[in-house]
């Protein structure tokens, strides 16, 4: 015979055997989420600033981790059917300079 934990049991009360719905999250908008990002990489300047020198090698090696990060967002953007035109404007490039940067894979 075996017998089940109510503790392990999701909605054990109502018999529902289905997962509890996940929490709601807020959605933070873009721009948003990018001012938070300038914020920390301001603080993190400021703080290699202020004597931190062994940082220095830290925030140099984001660099190389944000040119990775923009490439997959153009790659994404891409698969989305966005144009090197469209993705050009945003930046204020021409589209071929978008393509010749990100347009490896395209060739």
């Amino acid at each position: 015979m075996f017998s089940v934990n109510p503790g392990l049991t999701p909605n054990p009360a109502s018999g529902d055997s289905r997962p509890p719905r996940p929490r709601r999250r807020d959605v933070v908008e873009n721009d948003e989420y990018a001012a938070f990002i300038r914020r920390i990489i301001r603080a993190f300047a400021r703080r290699i600033a202020t004597g931190d020198v062994e940082a220095l090698r830290d925030m140099v090696a984001l660099s190389s981790e944000l040119d990775t990060a923009i490439g997959d967002a153009v790659k994404g953007l891409r698969a989305h059917g966005y144009s090197w035109a469209e993705i050009g404007d945003r930046l204020g490039i021409s589209r071929q300079a978008a393509h010749q940067r990100w347009g490896g894979e395209d060739r």
